[in-house]
C-alpha cells in the first residue's frame, strides 16, 4: 500500500501541460508524478530532467532504459525496474534481450560496448557506488565522453526515482506491472510493496 496516495489528475491547465510530456512519452501519467504533484515545482523540474534525458541524442533511447533497468534493479527498486523494462520494450529493445540482461557478460545478444555500459550501470546503481577505474576505462574504450555523460544522466535520474518510489511504496500502474510479471518475474522480479 502506498505511503502517500497518488492525487487525481489535476484540472489546472498549467499542471496538465506539465504532465502532458510525461503522458506522451509513457502513454499514461505515472503514480510517482501524481504523488509528486503535491509540490508542482518539483514535478515540473523532474519533468524537465526526464525530457532532457529522453530527447533523441547520441545513445539509443531503448538502450538507455535498459541501463536504467539494470541500475534500478541494483538499487532494489521494483517500481522503476518495471517502468524501465516496459519503456525499453516500447523503445525497441527486443523482449529476449531484456529477459537476458542479467546474463549480459556472456550473452551473444550484447556487444562489447553494451557490456561495458551495463557493467557501468550496475556499479552506478549500487550503494555504495561500485564503479571502478577499470570499468570506467573499459567504458571509455567504447563510448565518447558525451555518450558517457548522457548515460550517467539517465542513471542519475533513475537514482532519484528509485529512492522516491521505494520510500513511498508507489503502486505500479497496470501496463508496467503486466510487462514485469511477463518478462521480469522469471528472473526473480516481484512487485512487493508496489503491487497495490
Amino acid at each position: 500500500m502506498s505511503r502517500l496516495e497518488p492525487l487525481p489528475m489535476p484540472t489546472d491547465p498549467a499542471a496538465l501541460a506539465g504532465l502532458e510530456g510525461v503522458r506522451r512519452a509513457m502513454g499514461f501519467v505515472p503514480n510517482s508524478m501524481l504523488i509528486m504533484m503535491r509540490r508542482p515545482n518539483l514535478a515540473a523540474a523532474l519533468g524537465m530532467m526526464a525530457a532532457a534525458v529522453a530527447e533523441p541524442t547520441l545513445v539509443d533511447g531503448g538502450f538507455k532504459r535498459l541501463l536504467a533497468h539494470v541500475a534500478s534493479r541494483a538499487a532494489g527498486c521494483m517500481y522503476c525496474s518495471a517502468h524501465t523494462a516496459d519503456t525499453a520494450l516500447r523503445l525497441g529493445i527486443p523482449e529476449a534481450k531484456l529477459a537476458a540482461v542479467w546474463d549480459f557478460r556472456t550473452s551473444s545478444l550484447f556487444s562489447e560496448a553494451e557490456r561495458a555500459a551495463l557493467e557501468f550501470a550496475l556499479g552506478a546503481g549500487s550503494v555504495p557506488n561500485g564503479v571502478t577505474d577499470e570499468q570506467f576505462a573499459e567504458l571509455r574504450r567504447h563510448w565518447s565522453e558525451e555518450q558517457i555523460v548522457e548515460m550517467l544522466g539517465t542513471l542519475c535520474l533513475f537514482g532519484f526515482l528509485n529512492r522516491w518510489n521505494d520510500s513511498l511504496a508507489t503502486p505500479l500502474e497496470a501496463e508496467p506491472l503486466a510487462t514485469a510479471d511477463r518478462v521480469l518475474a522469471p528472473q526473480g522480479w516481484r512487485a512487493g510493496k508496489h503491487g497495490g
